[in-house]
């Protein structure tokens, strides 16, 4: 396939997921409202992916002191700036990030498969001729909770992240508390909270959307639910990435 009809499918297939991101918000406010699937769909994403979430974004923060102190040391000779600029990292990029990562590959991907099955064993179409809108089942509660769980795990990752830099800093580096909150306040605004917030809540959106568009759209058999997978996965990574971009260029403007 030559890169112009490839492109031209490409913008074909953006129109047609704005249009159901449009449906979908337009169905959000539409009765019935699905508490109970919404309330199932919020256990599952926060209290499956919560220990998850923790321990990979704990992790990963221990790395960035270490990994931070050991250039520090070299280049400048000094560590002590080490703190704040990890709590800002955290703050601006690890927490949110991280965590809508993680929920991609778990939540994601589990949701592709869920919807990517019932298309080929015509659950869809049942749902249809019973006069059930499937947007409003199965896509809103899911949107919803998925909306709430990113930014609650978004404030608990950073939380988590804050705590175990903390200590590492303070076993590792030899900077107690004291130390650690006066050079976070150096680097850390109370904007850089709300709009960590804010990030995790978008990028928590975006990954039952693509989900549920791709799954609605999956081919027939086991290899047609796999591939519906793994673009959902690829897909809503390169989402992400690109928003984190956009969102952090157009926050930069509002310090």
């Amino acid at each position: 396939m030559g890169v112009v009809p490839y492109l031209g499918l490409k913008y074909l297939e953006f129109l047609e997921f704005l249009r159901f991101f449009l449906e979908v918000l337009k169905t959000m406010f539409t009765p019935p409202f699905r508490k109970k699937e919404f309330v199932e769909q919020l256990y599952f994403v926060m209290n499956k992916s919560l220990f998850i979430v923790v321990f990979c974004v704990s992790f990963a923060a221990v790395v960035t002191i270490i990994e931070s102190s050991f250039h520090m040391k070299i280049v400048i000779k000094n560590d002590s700036l080490v703190p704040g600029f990890a709590a800002l990292l955290i703050l601006r990029e690890l927490g949110a990030v991280v965590t809508s990562l993680l929920l991609t590959s778990r939540v994601g991907a589990g949701y592709a498969a869920e919807t990517g099955s019932m298309k080929i064993t015509e659950q869809l179409e049942a749902l249809q001729m019973l006069g059930i809108n499937k947007i409003n089942f199965i896509v809103v509660p899911r949107f919803l909770a998925c909306m709430v769980a990113g930014l609650v795990l978004t404030i608990i990752a950073n939380a988590a992240c804050l705590f175990f830099a903390l200590i590492v800093t303070e076993a590792k580096l030899g900077y107690g508390l004291g130390a650690f909150l006066s050079s976070m306040r150096a680097f850390v605004s109370y904007q850089d909270f709300i709009f960590s917030a804010v990030k995790g809540t978008v990028f928590g959106s975006v990954i039952p959307l693509i989900s549920c568009f791709y799954g609605f759209k999956c081919k027939s058999g086991a290899e047609g639910v796999g591939q519906t997978t793994t673009k959902t996965v690829v897909t809503t990574t390169i989402v992400i990435i690109g928003l984190d971009f956009f969102l952090s260029w157009f926050f930069s403007y509002f310090y």
